[in-house]
């Protein structure tokens, strides 16, 4: 009992003295005792699991083209293997197609999962091969995707590189994920200058252009791309190596992700569900985009910097939606991966069929030109047609924007995009001797309202050839009220009925009411200029302007 206890300045008998040594009872103990309940930094260090003494199963080619054989074998009636290209030492690159042939190709969508990184970062080779596994089980939103989607599914993109080297380049060191660098493009013409070196990067470029995918994910993961080659010794991996997990970007390229933060979300959400946590670029570095007119400050911006990869050949042909996968955990990518056939397999809020939300290709302040089609087959057809044809499109509405009156005006040629004009007069002037555009009922709706403009946007890539639209089109409003009354929706001056084909559509979806114009191929092949008007009653009464309080316009009024 330390001496300092008995300090006579505390009487024996006060009940602070026996409270202290109690106290002192209650947490005293030999020394010995106390050293035994401190384990040191080895004792901690060996308490600890060591996955990582137990080495991974590396897969062989032999048992990956057995593989994909026996699944063909067992699953005739839902699998095909199909040689895409072959390597320049004389390797295969095979290709599943997955999808349930009792259910009508023209309604599916297409999604294309690709291991592009499939070298050295093996788990995304390997969270495929799970997720092919899912897809044929019977789980039933394994049945559904198989019925709603068709899959293609690439594996091993550089068998050369899984399986021999470990490396990130072919034998010509050319990577399949970013076709060698951008110096490899012709980004004006989308075209690889090197197709005798890359027949990889060729075999993944025939397959976007065959199936024109609405999605490709590309899955990439960890592996053994940090060894140097004389560290690899027998290239097993070890159990427990992992890394940061990301969904739908990568930090080395900001471009390469959806164009729908949500669907990022929707995503990350089904593999929280599952137990992982992901990062979010740069929401969790709290840290703004990186742009030309901000190099200056570029040390203070998020890190990614925009780059063409070989999965924005997709994109910039076909509007295709990319993201990238980092794969720490093979169920976590696969919890992803299941994540994103939910979205393939149900209606986005914004879309009036069910898919991915692929089909806007143009858009101005809230008005959209949309793919055009009651199939996934017809929109994918009518997505492509106008992705390559809307740089020079056209676009304009009625400003400012007023509560219960909708306007999108869309030429889609030069001649069409003269007529357009920043003043109500001489643009109701200049359509007035149009063939099929009936200017009276046009006028009496725009004179009708308190705008005093017109809001133009020109498009800015004009060619010399303009054709026809020959697959459809589609004008997609957004009204800001969620039970409007629609009183009279117009094209061109006429008024529409009802239809998913030939007519209007609507829905309510994330706080709008959105309203879609349909216009089939017969009626698209022969139209230029599309000038939509919508009336609506909002059937709701919104607050506008301010006044100060009371006391205050008193007083000014006093002080008259």
């Amino acid at each position: 009992m330390p001496a300092r206890l008995f300090s006579p300045r505390i009487p024996l008998t006060s009940p602070l003295w026996f409270a202290l040594c109690l106290l002192c009872l209650l947490t005293w103990q030999p020394p010995e005792l106390a050293a035994q309940e401190t384990p040191t930094l080895e004792q901690k260090l060996a308490g600890l699991p060591q996955p990582w003494q137990e080495k991974l199963h590396r897969l062989t080619l032999k048992e990956y083209t057995e593989t994909l054989k026996y699944w063909e074998e067992t699953h005739p009636d839902l699998v095909q293997v199909d040689r895409i290209g072959v390597t320049l030492e004389g390797i295969p690159l095979p290709m599943m197609k997955i999808t349930d042939p009792g259910t009508d190709l023209k309604l599916k969508q297409i999604c294309l999962v690709t291991a592009l990184h499939g070298g050295p970062e093996r788990s995304g080779t390997t969270t495929v091969l799970h997720f092919v596994e899912w897809l044929l089980s019977d789980d039933p939103e394994a049945v559904r995707t198989r019925q709603n989607q068709l899959l293609l599914i690439i594996p091993i993109i550089n068998p050369y590189a899984y399986f021999d080297t470990d490396r990130f380049g072919n034998s010509q060191k050319i990577d399949p994920y970013t076709g060698g660098g951008t110096a490899n493009w012709d980004l004006k013409t989308l075209q690889f200058k090197l197709p005798e070196k890359s027949p990889e990067v060729m075999a993944v470029l025939s397959v976007v252009d065959q199936f024109k995918p609405d999605v490709h994910v590309d899955v990439h993961g960890t592996g053994l791309q940090e060894y140097s080659p004389e560290q690899l010794g027998s290239r097993e991996r070890y159990r427990g190596q992992t890394m940061f997990e990301v969904t739908g970007s990568a930090y080395s390229n900001m471009s390469l992700r959806p164009w729908d933060w949500r669907i990022t979300e929707a995503i990350n959400q089904a593999g929280e569900a599952a137990g992982y946590g992901y990062d979010r670029f740069e929401a969790d570095a709290q840290r703004l985009f990186w742009g030309t007119s901000l190099t200056a400050i570029s040390n203070r911006l998020w890190l990614g910097r925009p780059q063409f990869y070989t999965a924005h050949y997709g994109y910039a042909h076909y509007h295709t939606m990319l993201m990238a996968f980092e794969v720490g955990w093979e169920q976590s990518g696969l919890a992803r991966l299941k994540g994103l056939m939910q979205i393939g397999n149900q209606r986005w809020d914004e879309d009036y069929h069910p898919g991915y939300p692929v089909n806007r290709v143009n858009s101005y302040i809230g008005h959209f030109v949309s793919a055009w089609g009651p199939t996934a087959q017809a929109r994918r057809q009518s997505r492509v047609e106008l992705w390559k044809q809307q740089p020079r499109f056209s676009q304009a509405v009625l400003y400012p924007q007023t509560a219960g009156r909708e306007t999108y005006f869309v030429a889609t040629s030069q001649k069409a995009a003269e007529l357009l004009s920043a003043d109500i007069t001489e643009l109701l002037d200049n359509i007035k001797d149009v063939p099929g555009i009936d200017q009276s009922s046009l006028k009496a709706i725009i004179n009708a309202g308190p705008e005093i403009k017109i809001a133009v946007s020109k498009g800015r890539s004009p060619e010399p050839e303009e054709p026809s639209i020959l697959k459809g089109i589609s004008f997609q409003l957004r009204l800001p009220y969620q039970r409007p009354e629609l009183v009279d929706i117009r094209l061109n001056g006429h008024l529409l009925e009802k239809s998913e084909t030939d007519g209007y559509v609507s829905w309510p979806g994330a706080g709008f009411t959105h309203v879609q114009i349909n216009v089939p191929p017969e009626k698209s092949k022969e139209t230029e200029l599309y000038l939509v008007t919508c009336l609506y009653h909002p059937r709701e009464t919104r607050t506008y302007g301010w006044k100060p309080p009371a006391p205050v316009l008193d007083r000014i009024q006093s002080e008259k």
